[in-house]
């Protein structure tokens, strides 16, 4: 009859830890008590990101910080049978303990250790759920340890290169299920969205899917590419921009085109030395070639190929390369203006010019040259070019310091000096500098006081 008593007693004692380990854990849980043997399926949760090694090698310290880091580990799976007397007399039997992808063998001496967990009376399957959830499991076997303040892990797995890919794809699929289960606050409507319908940025900031695809669209068709990114002001500071695996993720393949294509295009225009095909049905952007440097002078440095039609040009007049060594027609043409107008006006020499190349003909280009001469001098007067990609910035108002639109260079209007971006002002605030206290530039103004007409003097 005192057994009897007993089991109803054990039988009442499994019950309640059973319905208490359903609530704290429930997807530990993949059986039902009454059918006597039960499953528990336990993933491990590490403290923090720890590295991944194989138990075999013992790479040198200073690669440690680039070996890959999980913070979640597959599920071990344990079938355990409950002997009617548990958990006043009897321990829970454990049949078999298997980690999914096999990542853990199973002779590691786990078993042994959750025997010696129990006490005669009480309970142990939430000590051992957590025991192993925690992955405390991992340094009590030895497999942990610290290398340059990086927790590292050494996996007892003869092929751990083949076994990443398993354990990274659950770990994005483990955070990306708790991403979509929880709400996230969308910093541009300012709505409380769960993440299913959310998009987390590599920067770790959080929108909602609508509203960061209509801005990523409009961005693409207007060519914005550079607003592309996290709208976060931060990281629009930063000039963050969002790979290809984000945007492919947002908006329609016709539109990564565009990204991509625009994209490309910023690149080649970024390039001060790119030029646009000069064939009319290509137009295609023919990038500097990057050992210009070490032919120039040679006559070389002018030859440009385009990768689209393969039209060979001279990068200076445009036209069919026409080799290294004869002169360029447009330089020649420069020359020959400049005699032309370097002979006295009515000269039998400037009247033997006129009528052999038309006089038209030789107006028009002195016209040509003048102008281009006359846009040059207002360049040289009234603008400065940036120190990166040349191009000429003009200053209507505002201070000294300028950011080039075209490559992001930050440079000192007034000398053309290249400026630090972390401290763009530290060039006009240091004593001793040659722009030092003229970030503006001042002009000394008549302020004397002049009577208007109509009002008497008093």
């Amino acid at each position: 009859m005192a057994v009897v008593v007993d089991e109803m007693e054990c039988a009442a004692l499994q019950q309640e830890e059973w319905e208490v380990l359903e609530s704290i854990y429930p997807d530990c849980v993949s059986s039902d008590l009454s059918k006597g043997v039960i499953k528990l399926e336990i993933p491990v949760e590490l403290s923090e990101p720890t590295s991944l090694i194989s138990a075999e090698d013992d790479p040198p310290t200073a690669t440690f910080a680039s070996l890959p880091r999980l913070s979640v580990l597959p599920p071990l799976l344990l079938d355990i049978v409950l002997p009617p007397t548990y958990p006043t007399h009897s321990a829970p039997h454990i049949l078999s303990i298997h980690a999914t992808h096999s990542w853990l063998p199973s002779n590691m001496g786990i078993q042994r250790r959750l025997a010696e967990m129990w006490n005669a009376g009480e309970g142990v399957l939430y000590t051992w759920v957590e025991w192993i959830r925690s992955g405390e499991f991992l340094d009590a076997l030895e497999l942990t340890s610290t290398k340059e303040s990086l927790r590292v892990l050494r996996i007892p797995h003869p092929e751990l290169s083949l076994l990443m890919p398993y354990l990274t794809a659950y770990e994005s699929s483990t955070q990306m299920a708790r991403f979509s289960q929880m709400s996230y606050n969308c910093q541009i409507c300012l709505t409380s969205i769960k993440g299913a319908r959310c998009f987390l940025l590599s920067c770790s900031h959080v929108f909602c899917r609508s509203c960061l695809e209509d801005f990523w669209k409009l961005c693409i068709a207007e060519g914005d590419i550079g607003r592309v990114g996290c709208p976060d002001p931060k990281c629009v500071k930063e000039g963050r921009e969002a790979n290809e695996d984000e945007v492919r993720r947002v908006v329609t393949e016709e539109e990564i085109r565009r990204w991509k294509w625009l994209r490309q295009k910023r690149m080649l225009e970024r390039d001060p030395g790119m030029v646009h095909c000069p064939n009319p049905s290509c137009q295609n952007p023919v990038p500097q070639p990057p050992n210009v440097d070490e032919v120039e002078g040679t006559g070389w440095n002018r030859l440009r190929t385009c990768s689209h039609c393969n039209y060979s040009f001279c990068v200076y007049c445009k036209r069919t390369w026409h080799g290294p060594l004869t002169d360029c027609p447009l330089r020649a043409t420069e020359q020959f203006v400049q005699e032309y107008i370097a002979l006295p006006e009515g000269s039998a020499e400037r009247v033997l010019i006129e009528r052999r190349y038309g006089k038209a003909n030789v107006l028009r280009l002195v016209a040509k040259y003048e102008e281009d001469a006359a846009n040059r001098k207002w360049l040289e007067q009234s603008t400065t070019a940036c120190p990166t990609c040349r191009v000429p910035v003009e200053k209507s108002l505002g201070c000294n310091h300028m950011t080039c639109a075209k490559c992001g260079q930050h440079f000192c209007y007034r000398c053309g000096d290249k400026l630090a971006s972390s401290n763009p002002y530290g060039h006009f605030s240091t004593p001793g500098l040659k722009c030092f206290s003229m970030l503006f530039d001042t002009e000394s103004v008549d302020n004397e006081w002049q009577p208007v007409e109509g009002f008497d003097v008093l």
